[in-house]
């Protein structure tokens, strides 16, 4: 081409070759070229061949700058100078290499994973621009590697060494101390087969780990010292950390704290009965605020000491029991408390009774067990009426501190009295037969020596002999202990004329041992109860019977009995009463006329104004005897002239039950004029269409018969003739 600017791109290494050929024409007859040819580049003169006669070499120089002239016989110059540049486009000939040779380094055991603690570095001559100098990392061997899983872990774009997870987990320079990585390098970002690759040696020292937890820690609580109090200290395996400390639940405010150093302390005194143990952790942080080791659990116990007195669970302990209790029983327990520590000498609590009031008839009539407050008597019994309360002051002491418990003892009355009736006859008493339920027949009263309104003196009446169908019934008044007989069933002259009753008086709550129930909680007493004439009784209060409703004139339904209390009086059934009285015969009771529901009957005593009532019921069950009729409200009409479709629904209806018509069917009287006419189609159990066969109808009034079965037990036919009338139509609808 023609001579002017050019630029060319050649790839270094590839020896002696033809770049370009300049043409020129007269005046100028040859070429000539200046600039950086470096022995290496060149031009023929008088063809203008720009050639190559040697590699170019992109690591020594990565740009030629040239000029190229014109020059004519004289050798002046008569064309140009053109610049031509070339661009000498690297190869990947260089592999990569490391600083050094061989690497040490150390970590500490439990270093957090991921977190380098030592570089390798490699350099590749190639250009940086292009894949041929992108170099990535990796350990190739890993000596000796007891575990399945790799202890390091290298950053394969920047050669940053860290321990994995299971190097935090294993690492311990007591079972091993020193390890050895192979390192690899390749350049062309490791992508493909044809990198070049080195290696170098990285032996890396495993030393103890200062990250550690000190042991439990024991302050004793309310301490008097300066605060803060230095309490632990704790060590980085990282140079230049932030210190912290955070708990696990969040507590309104944590006594402790942490500076620089990692020294802990405590900020104020502790107090065990707020809280005994203290839980957090300790942490460092780089100055991004990124976790550098991994928190470290501190605990701290709070020591007791006896800064407690102790505490009475009541302010008054009440504790009851009965007069015939026996000496040396436990009677009750005095329960006191102390927040010092449990199971120490701290919280050991001691009692001790120091007085009694009143103190009858001894002073000590009760004795507590030093250790367990448990209260016991020292005495036989005791005896409510002598004091019916005791008050106690027992000391309770533990080695430094003693509190006053107040004791407040009843005594609770036994059952060691029986009642005791005022009389033991009540003689007798008249009633007749006819006396209301619920008349107060006699009034008894017994007493009781016990402590009033309580279980011990309270007296329950009843009878216990003499009333076997408990006809009668005493009630009690809770204040006066006075008993009401009262009748509690009717009496009955001609089945009971008399009672002889035995009364007993006991009481809800049981007698103590030893003492018993005897005569004196006995009383008699005689009923005699006088005749009343009273009206006769029906055996039944309602008499019922289910008849048919055909059942034939004369046919016996019932039979009605009564008798007369006293025995001696005739009765006569008197008349039946009711809506269809006149139907029935009396005296066995007979059906005259069919129809009969409800009536009453009265029976009267011969000679006598006394009388009684009873109730028939008379129920009559259905027979299907009742043939199927239409039920038309309306008449039929079809409108002329017909055209095809129209139908008319008829319904059927019995005056039986439901039972028998639930069902009915519905067709045609055997007749061929109204077979050629009509038809029926049943819709449902009681409906059905009547339909024309054709439209050749004259307007006139048909008769249309039709049968309906009610397919009853027995089955009964009804035939009707159906009026049907075609008619001509006004617009409603409706015939002319």
């Amino acid at each position: 081409g023609p001579l002017k600017d050019m630029d060319f791109s050649i790839p270094e290494g590839e020896g002696m070759r033809f770049i370009y050929q300049f043409t020129f024409e007269p005046p100028a007859v040859s070429l000539r070229l200046t600039g950086e040819k470096d022995g290496i580049i060149d031009i023929v003169p008088k063809t203008g061949i720009l050639y190559l006669n040697g590699s170019l070499d992109w690591e020594t120089k990565a740009v030629h700058r040239l000029q190229v002239e014109g020059l004519d016989e004289k050798g002046e110059v008569v064309k140009g100078p053109y610049a031509v540049t070339i661009n000498v486009q690297d190869v990947n000939d260089n592999p990569p290499e490391f600083d050094q040779e061989k690497y040490t380094g150390v970590v500490r055991q439990n270093s957090r994973p991921g977190k380098p603690f030592m570089q390798v570095h490699a350099t590749d001559r190639d250009d940086p621009a292009t894949p041929h100098a992108k170099l990535t990392y990796s350990i190739l061997h890993h000596f000796p590697n007891p575990y399945s899983e790799m202890l390091f872990q290298i950053d394969n774009a920047t050669g940053e060494i860290s321990p994995s997870k299971a190097g935090s987990y294993y690492l311990d320079p007591a079972k091993q101390d020193t390890f050895t990585l192979v390192v690899t390098v390749k350049d062309m970002a490791g992508m493909t087969t044809n990198a070049f690759t080195s290696s170098a040696d990285v032996i890396i020292t495993v030393k103890e780990s200062l990250w550690k937890a000190p042991p439990i820690i024991h302050i004793q609580e309310n301490s008097t010292q300066v605060h803060p109090v230095t309490i632990a200290q704790v060590y980085s395996n990282e140079p230049d950390v932030i210190y912290d400390l955070f708990e696990k639940e969040k507590l309104p405010r944590l006594p402790f704290s942490i500076d620089q150093k990692g020294v802990i302390y405590v900020t104020e005194p502790l107090d065990r009965e707020e809280d005994d143990s203290y839980t957090f952790f300790a942490v460092t942080k780089d100055n991004k605020g990124e976790l550098v080791d991994k928190p470290l659990q501190i605990q701290v116990i709070v020591e007791d000491i006896n800064d407690n007195p102790p505490v009475c669970k009541e302010v008054i302990t009440v504790i009851e029991v009965q007069e015939n209790e026996g000496e040396g029983s436990n009677i009750g327990t005095l329960i006191a408390t102390d927040m010092d520590k449990e199971d120490t000498l701290n919280s050991r609590l001691q009692f001790k009774i120091e007085s009694q009031d009143p103190a009858v008839p001894s002073s000590h009539l009760f004795r507590i067990q030093q250790d367990t407050g448990i209260l016991q008597l020292t005495t036989h019994s005791l005896n409510k009426r002598i004091a019916p309360n005791y008050s106690l002051k027992v000391l309770v002491t533990d080695s430094v501190f003693q509190t006053i418990c107040d004791v407040q003892i009843h005594v609770i009355d036994i059952n060691d009295q029986i009642p005791i009736f005022e009389k033991s006859d009540y003689h007798n008493v008249t009633v007749a037969e006819s006396v209301p339920v619920g008349t107060v027949i006699l009034e008894i009263q017994a007493t009781d020596g016990d402590e009033p309104f309580t279980g011990s003196s309270h007296i329950i009446y009843q009878v216990k002999e003499g009333d076997p169908n408990n006809s009668f019934i005493i009630e009690t008044d809770s204040e006066t202990n006075r008993g009401f007989v009262k009748i509690n069933k009717a009496l009955d002259f001609e089945a009971h004329p008399v009672y002889d009753l035995v009364i007993n008086a006991t009481n809800p709550e049981p007698l103590v041992p030893g003492v018993q129930y005897n005569s004196s909680s006995l009383a008699l007493f005689k009923v005699f109860v006088t005749d009343v004439d009273e009206p006769p009784v029906f055996h039944a209060t309602v008499y019922k019977e289910t008849v048919s409703e055909d059942i034939p004139v004369n046919t016996l339904v019932m039979t009605v009995e009564a008798s007369d209390p006293e025995g001696d009086t005739e009765i006569i059934l008197k008349e039946v009463q009711g809506k269809h009285a006149q139907y029935l015969a009396c005296i066995k009771i007979l059906l005259c006329q069919s129809l009969i529901f409800y009536w009453k009957v009265e029976m009267w005593e011969y000679n006598a104004a006394q009388k009684s009532k009873a109730a028939l019921a008379l129920h009559l069950s259905d027979v299907n005897d009742n043939a199927p009729q239409l039920a038309m409200d309306h008449p039929t009409f079809f409108c002329h002239p017909l055209r095809g479709g129209e139908r008319a629904l008829i319904q059927a209806t019995d005056a039986d039950e439901q039972w028998y018509y639930s069902k009915f069917t519905f067709s045609l009287a055997d007749d061929m004029n109204a077979k050629r006419r009509w038809e029926i189609s049943k819709v449902n159990a009681t409906h059905a269409y009547l339909s024309p066969k054709h439209t050749n109808f004259e307007e006139k009034l048909y008769y249309v018969p039709v049968i309906i079965n009610d397919n009853g037990k027995p089955p009964l036919e009804g035939k009707v003739n159906l009026k049907v009338t075609i008619c001509r139509c006004s617009s409603e609808k409706s015939c002319f």
